[in-house]
């Protein structure tokens, strides 16, 4: 029987990564313990000048060591009782006139450890306190020996002050890092919502395009069928010829389905959708789903199975070569192949126009019928397609304008205006 790999936890992996806070806090406890302890034995050993004898007080100021250090695992849970703890202990020391180890020196985890949890004004005040008590004391003393010297005051003063802006610092850089993480996190999250935006954005371009051409195609196929239907047994080359449109409008059709599968099936790319792009501006990926020859240059293509089931239709190009984005070229196409599928689906039109026009950095389309007026199949809601809206999409998307309605003269025109040249 093969044996399996044992599950990893990765949060256990996570926790066993990261030392515990109290790994610090009793290095730093030990540490104090061993530098109060080193000056008692120095000051021991410099009081006793050699001669081997024992100090009294000494295993008390050690015991005073200790508990210095052991005062230190207080620092996160009580930070401010530490420190009033340590102060009171230093006053007690010197009041039992055990071997001098500075007034500063024992606070200094007391006075940092405040600062790091920001009791910064706490760590102020009590090293105020231990400085100001310090040089009165020092200050009223008899003994020669011991009044007070600018050295000691400075170092008392550096001491303190020492390890409140550490502590400070310490915090700071630790709230600088939370910061940069929040902002990581945040900028994570906005990047994958733009993607999922991107990747909307992507999927309502296919439902465009796959609407346009399956709707224009099958509008084909019905209006040669009927043909087709109309002159079987009295007509046989019209009716073969009806059939080829119909044979020629379901492979179209069938082509573009194949090429919607195969953009669909595609890998998602690090920008968001299949190959989508990463400014989020409407791209080009997505053009292998059109023919060869789109926008004005396919033109005369796009025409011709409407010419075929008998609709009139003119045509007018100016668009100088290479005047006008691909992008821009294949939505025009796209909104011209919509505008004359609603043309032969629902003005009952005998002849239209078609027109694109580039002037002043603008590619204006204008396709119009002599019909009875499609507005009201179109446009208001009777249809059951969606092609006023996905041509008005498709201009806005590309910062055009857009606007269809039946025409004072009869019959309906729709009129998109499009930049003839993407920004960026």
């Amino acid at each position: 029987m093969p044996r399996t790999a044992p599950a990893v936890d990765d949060d256990a992996g996570a926790r066993t990564a990261t030392p515990s806070p109290w790994v610090p806090d009793v290095v730093l406890g030990l540490t104090m313990a061993l530098v109060i302890a080193v000056m008692i034995a120095a000051d021991a050993a410099a009081a006793d000048g050699g001669s081997g004898g024992l100090d009294p007080h000494g295993a008390a100021a050690y015991l005073f060591a200790a508990g210095f250090g052991a005062l230190v695992l207080l620092r996160r849970r009580a930070p401010v009782v530490l420190l009033v703890a340590t102060v009171v202990a230093i006053f007690a020391y010197y009041a039992l006139g055990l071997a001098p180890i500075g007034m500063a020196l024992p606070a200094v985890a007391a006075l940092y450890s405040a600062a790091e949890l920001d009791r910064t004004r706490s760590a102020v005040g009590a090293g105020a306190v231990l400085i100001v008590v310090a040089t009165y004391f020092r200050v009223t003393d008899d003994d020669p020996s011991a009044h007070l010297t600018v050295y000691d005051l400075v170092t008392n003063v550096a001491l303190v002050a020492a390890a409140i802006a550490l502590g400070v610092a310490v915090r700071l850089a630790r709230v600088a890092r939370g910061h940069t993480e929040v902002v990581r996190a945040l900028t994570a999250a906005e990047q994958a919502r733009a993607a999922d935006q991107r990747l909307q954005a992507e999927r309502m371009r296919i439902a465009r395009d796959l609407h346009d051409v399956v709707g224009h195609n099958l509008s084909v196929v019905a209006l040669h069928t009927s043909v087709a239907t109309e002159a079987v047994g009295r007509d046989d080359d019209a009716t073969r010829t009806a059939l080829r449109h119909v044979r020629e409008a379901t492979s179209g059709t069938l082509h573009e389905l194949r090429a919607t599968v195969k953009v669909l099936r595609r890998p998602l790319r690090p920008g968001g959708g299949p190959g989508s792009e990463r400014d989020g501006r409407p791209g080009t990926h997505h053009r292998d789903m059109l023919p060869a020859a789109t926008g004005p240059a396919g033109l005369a293509a796009l025409v011709e199975p409407a010419r075929a089931s008998g609709l009139a239709v003119s045509t007018r190009v100016e668009v100088p070569a290479g005047s006008i984005d691909a992008t821009v070229d294949a939505a025009a196409y796209r909104i011209v192949q919509e505008a004359l599928t609603n043309v032969l689906r629902h003005s009952g039109a005998r002849s239209a126009h078609v027109r694109l026009v580039v002037t002043d950095g603008r590619l204006r389309i204008t396709v119009s019928d002599d019909g009875t007026g499609s507005g009201a199949a179109a446009g208001t809601g009777q249809s059951t397609g969606a092609g006023i809206a996905g041509m008005a999409e498709r201009a806005a998307l590309l910062g055009g304008t857009f606007s269809a309605g039946d025409t004072p003269t009869g019959g309906f025109r729709v009129l998109a205006e499009l930049p003839a040249r993407l920004e960026g």
